[in-house]
């Protein structure tokens, strides 16, 4: 006799997983809701009782890759000893992160909000907060560098932030256009040399 009762529950954490890589690949528009069954392996009416929609499984992916694929640039940055390697650190690692061999090249969220139209603009404006955060997370150890007196009183951090969050997300599409490792960990070095001698060295001495 055949076995009845409910059907075969999915891995929800691995499906996230999944959604998370097919969005940083193809993007939210041009990703449809059959995708992303297909790649998770369960059947839409299994995507909509567990995500409940396409937006709300986006930001969970969201959510996830900031939680795992992001974490690390952001624990090299608090690891490091002056506000300066903090930065280097970040773009370095970002560089890696942007180029590894298993993953999507280029950062998920930066993809995500360049590639929404006018459709999506629910979905476009929380990648773009989340892109946002970057800029908070380098102010935020710039203004700490300010108070411990590591960078002079009257330096413009909201400026420096910027700058470099301006720069990251350049990697990011050039790493999506096919760029070298090594010519992009070679970009940051020249970021990094324009770093105005009233801000600090490049290490500690």
């Amino acid at each position: 006799m055949a076995r009845t009762g409910r059907p075969r529950s999915f891995d929800r954490d691995a499906a996230l997983h999944t959604a998370m890589l097919v969005f940083w690949e193809r993007g939210y528009a041009t990703t449809s809701t059959t995708d992303l069954s297909a790649a998770m392996g369960i059947n839409p009416p299994s995507l909509y009782a567990a995500f409940k929609n396409k937006e709300q499984l986006f930001r969970e992916a969201i959510e996830l890759y900031e939680r795992t694929e992001a974490e690390s640039s952001r624990r090299a940055m608090d690891e490091a000893a002056t506000v300066r390697e903090a930065i280097a650190a970040l773009l370095h690692g970002s560089v890696d992160r942007f180029t590894a061999a298993d993953r999507p090249r280029g950062c998920m969220i930066v993809h995500a909000a360049s590639s929404c139209t006018t459709d999506h603009e629910s979905v476009r404006d929380f990648a773009l907060r989340c892109r946002a955060r970057t800029k908070s997370t380098l102010k935020t150890r710039l203004d700490a560098a300010v108070a411990g007196g590591e960078l002079a009183e009257d330096t413009d951090t909201d400026r420096i932030a910027a700058f470099y969050t301006t720069f990251l997300n350049g990697l990011s599409l050039q790493a999506r256009d096919g760029a070298e490792r090594a010519q992009l960990h070679e970009l940051v070095d020249m970021a990094m040399s324009v770093w105005s001698p009233r801000t600090g060295p490049l290490v500690a001495a």
